[in-house]
């Protein structure tokens, strides 16, 4: 999804996957960011909360017009519905992150 948009080119890529990867675990709740996850992505849970508040937001309000394609084929089970997704509340999302 942040292909389309403009906003994150400036990101650098592994720090976008961190931040990805930080979401999708507290979206499926799965645990925060471990020693290891911090080790080997050399970021630490904090510098990655910004940049994860605006991916859910992203997901919140995505534009429904672009993209159909894509969006249909991921959801599809086959790629695990993630198009279907349920974005997290904003206020749920920033009580989790202060306490990792």
């Amino acid at each position: 999804m942040t292909l389309q948009e403009y906003d994150y080119a400036r990101e650098s890529p592994s720090k976008l996957a961190a931040s990805c990867l930080l979401l999708a675990l507290t979206m499926k709740n799965l645990g925060g960011w471990t020693p290891t996850l911090e080790y080997y992505s050399g970021y630490r849970s904090q510098d990655l909360h910004p940049l994860v508040k605006r991916l859910n937001f992203l997901l919140t309000y995505q534009p429904h017009d672009k993209l159909k394609a894509v969006r249909t084929k991921y959801s599809h089970r086959v790629f695990f519905e993630v198009a279907k997704a349920t974005p997290m509340d904003m206020l749920k999302l920033e009580e989790i992150l202060k306490s990792c």
